[in-house]
């Protein structure tokens, strides 16, 4: 079993290539917002490295957010459209669970943190357990010292990751104490290792059910809404 993982909910493109042998293709850039025109190249790139063909896919495994709305659309777009093309199945793996797989082996519980703009973040909390990582707060959006009040309450050692970690590492250690590490961005790799595991359970989906994640309207529909509200 082939999977494609796609990965654009940041401004990170990533694609990955992996099944029963692991990751055998990544192909990973940070340029900006230039999703749209990275992805397709970036696909080609991984295949070529891997020698595969796209009829070889199994399943494709998309991130379904949260993270940059114009992003999320672009891979969410492809992912559906290669999948439709090949007849395949979808498997749609939250932005954050990405995020924090990478660190299922630390004893603290894992705070993903993604830079939501808006002075605001997305965020989630995992623990380790036997054979990787529980959830145990759901997605959230909000101010950073909304996350860091809830870390205060739940008085625990904490591993923060991602870029709104980055970004925001000194208000929120002006109010609680934590270690930073991990990555800045989600990765395909993961989002294939983790999607392996679905599909061996046939976990998957059609690719018109899959949605995506956002915690916040978009831009453009509060922009909106904001105007339309003014008398």
């Amino acid at each position: 079993m082939l999977i494609l993982g796609i990965e654009t909910a940041t401004e990170r493109v990533s694609v990955a290539i992996g099944g029963h042998e692991g990751v055998i293709g990544l192909f990973e850039v940070t340029k900006g917002r230039r999703h749209a025109e990275t992805l397709v190249p970036a696909i080609e790139f991984v295949c070529r490295q891997a020698g595969i063909e796209l009829a070889e896919f199994s399943v494709v495994a998309v991130d379904v957010g949260p993270g940059l709305f114009t992003g999320m659309r672009v891979g969410l777009a492809a992912a559906k459209s290669i999948a439709q093309a090949l007849r395949v199945p979808m498997i749609g793996i939250s932005s954050l669970d990405l995020l924090a797989f990478p660190c299922r082996h630390t004893d603290r519980v894992v705070v993903p943190v993604i830079d939501a703009r808006k002075n605001e973040v997305f965020s989630a909390m995992y623990r380790q357990v036997p054979g990787g990582l529980q959830q145990v707060a759901a997605p959230t959006v909000g101010p950073v010292d909304e996350l860091v009040a809830d870390l205060l309450a739940r008085s625990q050692d904490v591993l923060c990751v991602g870029d709104g970690a980055r970004r925001y590492r000194e208000e929120i250690l002006d109010g609680f104490h934590c270690e930073f590490g991990g990555d800045d961005h989600p990765s395909a790799a993961p989002l294939v290792q983790l999607a392996h595991a679905r599909a061996l359970r046939e976990e998957w989906v059609n690719p018109w059910e899959i949605e995506p994640v956002y915690l916040r309207a978009p831009d453009a529909q509060i922009n909106w809404s904001t105007r339309a509200a003014r008398p």
